[in-house]
């Protein structure tokens, strides 16, 4: 929990909260998006290029110790989950046609 302008503890932001965040951003750069909700597993948001179908992935928004953070499939950290931006413009690069 955090505290909000009026000192009031606000709630944090959940796991798909940050997954619809992330995936607003990276609809502006052109990608498709899909938020996936496997029965007892954690959501993920499936990321697709467009122009080359065979660039996807799936990302994953996770807590730690030190906070929410976006993840490749492969478990490794994108960006934490402030930086929205960073994160899109990491995933966007990842999968962007060469």
């Amino acid at each position: 929990m955090t505290a909000d302008d009026t000192g009031t503890a606000a709630p944090s932001k959940t796991r798909i909260e940050y997954l619809e965040e992330l995936g607003g951003e990276l609809v502006k750069r052109g990608l498709r998006v899909r938020l996936t909700l496997p029965r007892g597993q954690s959501p993920s948001l499936h990321v697709l290029n467009p122009d080359a179908a065979v660039l996807t992935e799936n990302i994953l928004a996770e807590q730690g110790a030190d906070g929410w953070w976006y993840w490749w499939s492969w478990a490794e950290r994108i960006a934490a989950a402030d930086d929205v931006t960073g994160a899109a413009d990491r995933i966007a690069a990842v999968l962007a046609v060469r």
